[in-house]
């Protein structure tokens, strides 16, 4: 078996691999010099806490892949796959056999021409090292800019503020989040952010951008924005998405979505060419609900996918992949998701939306025609796993009896389900 990639969806291969009874090679070809590690911490804990190191975020110890007899090759590069011979060809000349092949390249930080990568006052966060290198930048009186109010541009404004420094947003859209969470919450994730101390600037766009000299009195970066605004900083931080690494797939001919940019795969994670499979960030598959290929970066996304090719690969067949679910931590919440907003979605509120309260505690329910297709929780995991099962099986609800506070969400959930038998 080889896995080309070393990342979130590697590590889960490896491990399904020996707990599924696999006994021959494995072997694994990483482009980085660190072991597999966990990249949802890069933006948090591993910026805000001063003791936290790559080794603390590795998914497995070390003596695993002595232990599960892994042939762990790192900082090599698989530059194509040559189908027919079943062979893996590296950058350094080397030729690798496999009987079967996981693609789990994953992707990388989506880059600006104007901002160049490696310049110290530039970053982009992707790898454990582009994490350090911020880490060791930021002071408490930095001021940063951050392109992209995504998941991860909020993510990163919530710990440079909470690590003092005066933060500015940019964002093209005129909401956060735009493409992955409902308008009620982007407005409230907004005021937030804005009452944390972080000043947005939503529906603008960055018109001219200057690197200053190191060494030099002003300030090193400055940025003219379209709506009038000057901003000055000391690190800018583009943060606008994510690029599948789909290289290895193209030079080999496999087919790639010109949609999304990733790896063609079916419900099991084959491609287009025999005995390759793919998982994770650069694998896109069909949506079976909506038809449209579709490509999930998220840390559970990682997971299933490659514990779904894994099993394929072995000729087991795979228990269905679980409901897509996401979560990230900002401005003192706890924020997770249930399924992926659509069009035509009702959303029904439980719990107030108080974007002051120490600890807000709500959750949004979207549904089209009584069905639940997603849910949002804040600070309310637990809430989210009790209605879980309704999302998963497409159970009917009352909408009226989710937003009553008094009617606790176990109770509702047991109640619905019981009422659809």
């Amino acid at each position: 078996m080889l896995i080309v990639g070393n990342g979130q969806a590697a590590a889960t291969a490896v491990q399904t691999l020996r707990s599924h009874g696999f006994a021959g090679c494995i072997r694994v070809v990483g482009s980085e010099a660190h072991l597999a590690y966990e990249r949802p911490p890069l933006s948090k804990t591993m910026l805000s806490d001063p003791d936290a190191g790559v080794s603390g975020l590795h998914i497995h110890p070390a003596d695993f892949y002595q232990d599960a007899m892994i042939d762990l090759m790192l900082q090599k590069t698989v530059t194509r796959i040559d189908g027919e011979r079943n062979m893996a060809l590296l950058e350094d000349g080397q030729q690798l056999s496999y009987d079967y092949c996981l693609l789990a390249t994953g992707g990388q930080a989506r880059q600006l021409p104007d901002y160049p990568y490696g310049d110290p006052h530039i970053h982009y966060l992707r790898t454990a090292d582009d994490a350090l290198k911020l880490k060791h930048s930021l002071n408490a009186s930095s001021r940063v800019v951050i392109i992209g109010g995504g998941f991860l541009g909020m993510e990163l404004a919530s710990t440079t503020q909470m690590l003092g420094a005066n933060v500015d947003v940019i964002e093209a859209a005129d909401s956060l989040l735009a493409r992955n969470a409902p308008g009620l919450f982007s407005e409230w994730l907004a005021q937030r952010a804005r009452r944390a101390g972080v000043t947005l600037h939503l529906g603008a766009k960055v018109l001219a951008a200057k690197l200053q000299k190191t060494g030099q009195a002003d300030a090193p970066v400055t940025l003219s924005l379209d709506n009038g605004r000057r901003l000055e900083a000391d690190h800018l931080i583009v943060a606008i998405g994510l690029v599948p690494n789909t290289e290895v797939a193209l030079r080999s001919g496999l087919a790639v979505c010109a949609h999304t940019g990733g790896i063609k795969i079916d419900h099991h994670g084959r491609t287009s060419m025999p005995n390759v499979f793919a998982a994770g960030d650069c694998a896109t598959r069909i949506n079976a609900e909506t038809g449209e290929f579709m490509r999930i970066e998220s840390w559970q996304n990682a997971n299933e996918q490659a514990r779904v090719a894994v099993q394929a690969m072995l000729g087991q067949t795979p228990a269905a992949a679980s409901f897509p679910w996401f979560w990230t931590d900002q401005f003192d919440c706890n924020i997770q998701m249930l399924g992926a907003t659509t069009a035509g979605l009702q959303f029904v509120q439980r719990g107030e939306m108080d974007a002051g309260a120490a600890v807000p505690k709500f959750l949004l329910l979207g549904i089209k025609d009584r069905i639940p297709r997603y849910a949002l929780a804040v600070n309310a995991g637990a809430d989210l796993r009790a209605l879980r099962p309704l999302l998963e099986k497409g159970i009917p609800i009352d909408p009226q009896a989710f937003g009553d506070v008094d009617l606790p969400v176990k109770q509702f959930a047991k109640k619905t389900t019981a009422a659809a038998i």
